[in-house]
């Protein structure tokens, strides 16, 4: 799937199941709530942190398509077209940092 059918594909989930859109606010409040949950996830599998007794350990995938599902939801309602942002977000990132990581010494092996 591309990021332009799945901004389309939500957008008509949206529509038909979803009813409307929740305001660009409460959308906001839910990414933040997302990236919450995927942090946990996060520190639990690779950080200090372990998980607690009937935890699940197998939702890091659903919870990285949580946090793609609400950000999708915010382009739609903001009129951003997220291929063309990713675009020129690589062009912005590979001009402006064509030689820092590689010559950054604490990259280096």
């Amino acid at each position: 799937m591309t990021i332009e059918a799945a901004q389309q594909q939500v957008d008509k989930w949206i529509q038909t199941i979803g009813v409307r859109y929740f305001n660009e606010l409460t959308n906001l409040g839910i990414l933040m709530e997302e990236v919450g949950e995927l942090s946990r996830i996060m520190v639990r599998k690779y950080g200090e942190q372990s998980f607690k007794a009937g935890e699940k350990e197998d939702i890091l995938a659903d919870e990285m398509a949580d946090v793609l599902w609400v950000l999708i939801c915010l382009a739609n309602q903001t009129g951003v077209n997220l291929t063309e942002a990713l675009q020129r977000n690589i062009e912005k990132k590979t001009n402006r940092d064509s030689n820092r990581h590689s010559n950054n010494p604490k990259l280096q092996s």
